[in-house]
């Protein structure tokens, strides 16, 4: 199928809505779930100013699905299909310093850290980093890993992830 010229592609969010029963608006990991101290995401980094009732999941697949490919290329289309560039920062480090092997998007989806590497192209910071590593952190929620369910099971005495 060929796509009319000027056709606009899908944007990478969605509004969701949230006057539904059942809606969390916790926006970020709990603290004890962080490696260090100075953890950007468990310090809610990523919630201030926070716009509720957009979901950034398709940019998030946008972004892990552009790995290998010039930043350039990458950062430019995903901005002209966001409302802002601030979520494309959420998931790729700005430095060396923010690096982190995986970011937590709400309460329970976890995904691949990515950064820019030497020769500007989009990388995973931890690539050996795999679904099976990943332990959850309650029994309750359905934890995802880059879009798949965990693989191991909530065990209360091996919380630390």
């Amino acid at each position: 199928m060929h796509r009319k010229e000027g056709h606009r592609k899908e944007p990478l969010y969605r509004r969701v809505n949230t006057t539904a029963r059942g809606v969390h608006h916790n926006t970020g990991g709990e603290y004890r779930w962080s490696r260090t101290r100075d953890d950007r995401f468990a310090q809610g980094a990523m919630s201030q100013g926070k716009q509720r009732g957009l979901d950034y999941t398709p940019l998030f697949r946008f972004l892990l699905s552009r790995v290998g490919r010039d930043w350039d290329e990458v950062h430019s289309e995903a901005v002209a299909r966001l409302d802002k560039e601030e979520p494309i920062f959420w998931m790729v480090a700005r430095s060396e310093r923010d690096r982190r092997p995986y970011v937590i998007m709400g309460e329970s989806s976890f995904y691949s850290g990515l950064y820019v590497d030497d020769d500007n192209r989009l990388a995973v910071v931890a690539p050996d980093l795999r679904n099976e590593h990943m332990k959850p952190g309650c029994s309750c929620c359905t934890h995802t890993f880059n879009g798949l369910p965990f693989v191991r099971k909530f065990d209360p005495d091996d919380r630390i992830m």
